[in-house]
């Protein structure tokens, strides 16, 4: 690497090396039993960096990462940009045929896989016509595949680490969206959009060397690469967690001292029905952060009763590699918000006739603009055009109102509203009501096809432990919250709802819960959720 300046000036690949300098010795990472110091770290980035280099994989070429949380999957990625590759951060939910695609669409030359996923990855990668490499994090050698372990030692000899980067506007990570609607788009990030979102972010949650951040977030999602990378930027500590349980998450927040605990709306909602949550000690955090989804103001209220600490709603989306919004945590609040834009980033609300701005208040298109937003779709020229507009707006696809004070909120996805009896509704702001019962753990609200009204809403609902709600006691509940053209029209309760990997729960899945009627049943059964 180049002499250390101040601050990082390029790309995320300054991050390790910046955080070393200052924090040599410090515990940077904790996984598991593993605790690797940012000395520690850096070094083993070089030797992945040097490894790579060594095989012909550098510059512009794409190195795809697809594996559970895993201090070699961060070890990696930061090693992949050290050697002037591009990352592809691949979801580890994809099944073969998903991660081929990828793999293809982008033509990754080297990929980095996790033990659990490494014979999936080698069968894709042999399908390819590009990837000339295959790594495994296990310690099992697979056949045509290399050890992680391999790459550190190879490469502990030398430094042949970036020295020189091509600039901030050159491409650092592929990001591929979760295709609800036909294949996936890779989103292609900048070195500055991604290295400005991990700063700002830092920035307006007052981040500091003294924080421990505790998150379950996947590695590969846009959220959680910032929430790992703005904790290295400001050197504090990362604890990750493999995969999300409730009660661990509530145990590692008291065992390790948090001060931060990030996660979406699901991840909550279990901690708050676990039977730790009452006796946890979580005095130690100093704020919390949620995104992804919306989140029912009742349970952000139980949650910051409990802490006596803020809970930051936020914004983002890959389009924006990260965050797009977000509290802070001294400004007052504003209940059900995103909270504002990040730094130099600009947020408007467009009337949903396309016609110029929307009123104060009133729903419309949330557009995003400024250096954090994508250079566009990899390979998809009409996918990008359709989604970035030549002024540098970029459509997100989410209804939002924006109040007087700047604050905007997001009101549900455009392609999740339904139309019932000519009625425009929200499942969002069904779910900000049905998730305010003191029975429901967790909640989601489908729509479901209706002879008289085209389409009505179905609340999907996981009961509290040790309650046993009622369909009615719900619908009753609802009454005092939603007009009668927005209440749901049926409740069908689930052991589980479906979720993505990053613990966003998928709407599109819901009516997989549900098996044909039967004997012209009046009520439809769930299947066990998986």
């Amino acid at each position: 690497m180049s002499e250390l300046n101040l601050r990082p000036q390029v790309g995320p690949g300054e991050i390790l090396p910046y955080a070393a300098a200052r924090f040599p010795d410090k515990v940077g990472l904790v996984v598991g039993s593993r605790r690797l110091t940012y000395r520690e770290l850096d070094s083993y980035a070089r030797n992945v960096a040097t490894s790579l280099c060594k095989l012909g994989i550098g510059e512009g070429d794409v190195v795809s990462l697809y594996g559970q949380n895993s201090w070699q999957w961060i070890v990696s990625y930061h090693g992949a940009l050290r050697a002037g590759a591009i990352v592809n951060p691949v979801n580890v939910m994809l099944t073969g045929p998903e991660l081929e695609f990828v793999l293809n669409d982008c033509r990754s030359k080297a990929l980095l896989a996790g033990a659990q996923q490494a014979e999936v990855a080698a069968n894709a990668a042999q399908r390819t016509g590009s990837v000339e490499l295959v790594v495994t994090f296990g310690d099992q050698p697979l056949s045509g595949a290399r050890t992680f372990e391999s790459l550190l030692s190879d490469g502990a000899d030398q430094d042949l680490s970036a020295t020189d980067w091509a600039g901030t506007e050159a491409l650092c990570s592929i990001g591929y969206t979760s295709g609800t609607t036909g294949h996936p788009k890779g989103a292609m990030q900048s070195q500055q959009a991604v290295l400005l979102n991990c700063a700002y972010t830092a920035t307006m949650h007052g981040r500091t060397a003294d924080d421990v951040v505790v998150t379950a977030l996947p590695a590969p999602h846009a959220y959680g690469n910032v929430a790992i990378n703005s904790a290295f930027l400001a050197g504090g500590t990362v604890v990750l967690m493999e995969r999300f349980d409730a009660g661990s998450a509530l145990r590692l927040i008291e065992a390790e001292q948090a001060t931060i605990f990030e996660g979406v709306p699901a991840m909550y909602s279990m901690m708050i029905a676990d039977a730790a949550y009452d006796t946890a000690d979580l005095s130690s955090l100093r704020i919390s952060t949620v995104g992804g989804q919306t989140f029912p103001p009742s349970l952000l209220e139980r949650w910051e009763n409990r802490t006596k600490k803020p809970l930051l709603e936020l914004w983002g989306m890959t389009e924006v590699a990260g965050l797009g919004a977000t509290h802070t945590p001294f400004a007052p609040s504003s209940p059900g918000s995103i909270g504002i834009a990040l730094p130099g980033t600009e947020l408007r609300v467009r009337a949903l006739d396309g016609e110029g701005e929307a009123q104060v208040g009133e729903p419309g298109e949330l557009m995003v603009r400024g250096p954090l937003v994508m250079l566009g779709y990899y390979g998809n020229p009409d996918a990008t055009a359709e989604a970035l507009q030549s002024d540098g707006w970029l459509r997100t696809g989410d209804i939002a109102t924006c109040d007087s004070t700047g604050h905007f909120f997001v009101v549900d996805r455009m392609k999740d509203m339904l139309v019932t009896a000519g009625y425009n509704v929200y499942p969002a702001e069904i779910e900000r009501v049905v998730g305010g019962h003191p029975d429901v753990a967790m909640f989601a609200v489908g729509r479901r096809a209706d002879d008289v009204r085209g389409e009505i809403a179905v609340a999907y609902v996981v009961a509290r432990p040790g309650t046993d709600p009622t369909a009615e006691s719900i619908l009753e509940f609802c009454r005092a919250g939603l007009a009668a053209y927005k209440r749901p029209r049926d409740v069908i309760f689930v052991p589980d709802l479906p979720k993505t990997s990053s613990g966003k729960l998928m709407r599109r899945k819901l009516a997989d819960l549900e098996l044909p009627r039967r004997g012209g049943a009046d009520r439809l059964h769930p299947s066990p959720a998986g």
